[in-house]
């Protein structure tokens, strides 16, 4: 599904070139993005453009880093309490994270792995996904979360679910990143939590 083009602002800056990249590269692919094909959706000369930035890959690296630097923000954040309440944290944080800057986190999400630059990001991500898995096992062995559904198996299927959100929200909605957060709280953490910790 392609998403609206990003409103125009009367002059660019560095920021918001960088928003018009990440969801350009998200439709035509990294590798099939010129610096003609950004300049053009941002309705700007090459030259313009060129001012800003050295050239694309400094875009695709600085928007990666932008979606992975507040999700390790995030997680970085929930470092006290019990494992289940960091969790919590963790996964409204990535909610949030993914509403606030959702042109960053679908280019993230759409990567493979062909340039190094995409390859240094899907290894900071899987670390995310590790970190993940590992606070799910320390809330499992707590009592917390139910231990008959593998760690691993548990966090895949809650940031699955986190990381959908990128084929149909939209920023400014009916939903705000708070109301998607209890949602998803209520429809899959508490259905891993223990009977002791079902009310959270």
């Amino acid at each position: 599904m392609t998403s609206p083009a990003p409103a125009r602002p009367g002059r660019y800056d560095a920021e918001s070139l960088l928003a018009v990249a990440a969801q350009v590269f998200t439709e035509r692919g990294y590798d099939a993005t010129g610096m003609e094909h950004l300049a053009k959706a941002a309705g700007i000369t090459k030259s313009s453009f060129y001012h800003h930035v050295s050239g694309k890959e400094e875009l695709l690296r600085r928007s990666l880093d932008r979606a992975l630097d507040t999700l390790f923000a995030v997680l970085e954040g929930a470092d006290s309490g019990p494992a289940v309440v960091r969790l919590e944290q963790v996964l409204r944080g990535s909610v949030r994270v993914l509403a606030e800057e959702l042109p960053h986190v679908t280019l993230l999400l759409r990567v493979r792995g062909n340039t190094d630059v995409e390859r240094a990001a899907v290894a900071r991500r899987r670390e995310f996904d590790r970190r993940v898995a590992e606070l799910v096992a320390a809330a499992a062995a707590a009592g917390d979360l139910r231990a008959d559904i593998e760690p691993d198996l548990a966090a895949r299927l809650l940031f699955g679910t986190v990381n959908s959100l990128i084929e149909w929200y939209t920023p400014g909605g009916r939903l705000d990143a708070d109301a998607l957060g209890d949602a998803l709280i209520a429809l899959l953490l508490d259905g891993l939590r223990t009977a002791d910790d079902a009310t959270g």
